[in-house]
């Protein structure tokens, strides 16, 4: 077990091959881990700690590498990409490993796919983890479109768009394939009905920096579900709110909680 630098497989789904870890402890409760949208699981998982803060209390860690980032496979159309095709290699990735039912946590776009699995599979979700969208899983988190137009660019210094600038200089910084990030933008967009969020009842933490200015209000969203609270993450912005440490010690107490269900 290494919670530093996790050993990366593979498996195949819907003709692509993905990667993940799997660590921590095999026999602990598992937790499946689904990064946003141009990270990775090591970028958004490893790096800030989760693996370790996970690993260390015990639990069983697995997280991919969604379809378009890190070591998987980069369809660059963009229908590839709609959160139900993603949201079942998530699932497929528990088939994959043996495992019945799981914790799923996801960080933005991963919220969303999370969202979208547990729609779909209800009986494989034990609980949600929603990091980094709030309401505008609902409705909507701005215009989008300048962000697959920053991607595509000849370079940084032609992207005058602020979000745009943000998102392309992350992409840069983690050698993405930006032709597939670009697709993936456009195709992964698809919303949540308000009426279909009241339909998980699965417990349910959202967590949303109160600097963040993408998610949208946490407490609006978890108002829309039977089982759901929200968390406000002090001071941090959509970047910043995913390694906190406040954020980290209210999902350890989530999970303590949902254990004891």
């Amino acid at each position: 077990m290494n919670l530093n630098t996790p050993a990366f497989s593979s498996f195949t789904h819907d003709g692509l091959k993905l990667a993940y870890f799997d660590e921590g402890d095999p026999s602990g409760a598992p937790v499946l881990l689904i990064h946003g949208f141009a990270s990775t699981a090591s970028v958004n998982w490893v790096h800030p700690g989760w693996l370790k803060t996970l690993g260390d209390a015990g639990y069983r860690v697995v997280a991919i590498d969604n379809r378009g980032h890190g070591g998987s496979d980069k369809p660059t159309e963009a229908e590839a990409y709609r959160p139900w095709h993603m949201a079942g290699d998530a699932i497929a990735l528990l088939d994959h490993l043996g495992i019945p039912e799981a914790n799923l946590m996801g960080y933005s776009m991963g919220a969303r796919i999370c969202v979208f699995a547990a729609l779909a599979n209800p009986d494989r979700v034990r609980s949600l983890v929603l990091g980094g969208l709030g309401i505008g899983m609902t409705d909507g988190v701005g215009d989008w479109d300048p962000i697959a137009d920053a991607l595509l660019a000849p370079s940084l210094d032609d992207v005058s768009h602020e979000r745009g600038r943000m998102f392309r200089a992350f992409a840069d910084q983690t050698k993405s394939d930006r032709r597939a990030l670009a697709a993936c933008i456009r195709g992964s967009r698809d919303l949540v009905a308000r009426a279909d969020m009241g339909k998980i009842d699965a417990p349910t933490l959202i967590g949303v920096g109160t600097k963040d200015d993408i998610a949208g209000s946490p407490g609006e969203l978890a108002a829309l579900m039977p089982n759901a609270k929200a968390l406000d993450i002090p001071g941090r912005d959509h970047m910043l709110a995913v390694g906190d440490r406040v954020f980290k010690k209210a999902v350890l107490e989530f999970y303590d909680e949902v254990a004891g269900e």
